[in-house]
């Protein structure tokens, strides 16, 4: 069976064995001259019924006014729009390559409603650019290096020189927002960072093992990393504030463990439908994995976890 991966990452993947791998920032050769966004009319690449195509011409023409400067371009790739300040063939390269692409297939496996506000995308060409521009835009300092999701801004905000894995993984979240409000934050950032380091097989979203994994191989040897009832049962503050990052890469290789067992997209599905009877998954999880002790899959979890090796997918038996 031909298998067609492509690898969208923050940090570059070591390719291993015979996959064939294409970054999100994949070299290609475009000849264009310069194009100022406010002389050309944005490019419509896809379109919803949600939003008319004059809700997207009217959000354009509010952007515009907000540019910093004639150095940024606008493409509508519904039901985003996405500004940057590279040439305008880079941008609109990007809202295909990368953020159609994403949206495409989280649809195609997850999620059936599209965001309720028409969301921006802003992709700034480098550090200096996203420092810069977020704090003039928004009158707020990043606090990660990579971008993030405001719902307050209503945007994504982004330093794609970082790559596309985080676009990725923030993308998620609107989504997540708008067809799972309940749900728990371990699911929101599993999903999200699962995907931060993402390519597709078989036509699908397939997320790979990423920077995450020493930390939580550490964590593992050092016997740290909590129960999973616990972990799904943390409150948004507890998972963000209390040892994150074991927070993060463990419902990152939970989703990793369910994905490569042919479970995610089910998992997914069957909290959906029972999260009221179910707030944490839990439940859901155990029913879905079949396992009768969860204390004895966390073992066996953890031995899979401590098996993987950046560069390699691992199937489960």
């Amino acid at each position: 069976m031909n298998t067609r991966i492509r690898i969208l990452a923050t940090t570059l993947l070591v390719p291993v064995g015979l996959a064939l791998i294409v970054a999100c920032q994949e070299a290609r050769s475009i000849v264009e001259s310069k194009t100022v966004s406010e002389h050309a009319p944005p490019v419509i690449t896809s379109t919803f019924a949600k939003f008319t195509e004059t809700d997207f011409n009217h959000h354009v023409d509010q952007l515009k006014k907000r540019l910093p400067s004639r150095d940024f371009s606008i493409v509508i790739q519904q039901p985003f729009v996405v500004i940057g300040d590279e040439r305008r063939s880079v941008v609109q390269q990007r809202a295909e390559d990368t953020v159609k692409w994403a949206v495409d297939r989280l649809k195609q496996d997850f999620f059936t409603k599209d965001p309720k506000k028409i969301l921006d995308i802003w992709l700034f060409k480098d550090e200096a650019s996203y420092e810069r521009h977020t704090q003039l835009l928004f009158g707020e300092k990043p606090t990660t290096p990579y971008g993030y999701y405001s719902a307050t801004h209503k945007a994504l905000i982004m330093n794609i020189a970082t790559g596309g894995g985080t676009l990725v993984h923030e993308i998620v979240h609107p989504f997540i927002e708008a067809n799972f409000p309940a749900c728990p934050s371990w699911l929101n950032e599993g999903l999200g960072s699962l995907y931060e380091q993402c390519g597709e097989e078989d036509g699908h979203i397939h997320g790979y093992v990423n920077w995450r994994l020493p930390g939580l191989q550490q964590a593992i040897r050092a016997g740290t990393v909590t129960s999973f009832k616990n972990l799904m049962s943390m409150n948004s503050y507890v998972f963000y504030n209390e040892n994150p990052g074991t927070n993060y890469g463990q419902a990152r290789y939970l989703c990793y463990y369910l994905q490569q067992k042919g479970l995610l997209t089910k998992f997914y599905q069957e909290f959906l439908v029972h999260q009221k009877d179910d707030a944490s998954g839990y439940q859901t999880l155990q029913k879905v994995l079949g396992e009768a002790d969860m204390d004895v899959f966390k073992k066996k979890w953890e031995r899979y976890v401590l098996d993987l090796r950046q560069g390699y997918a691992v199937t489960v038996e």
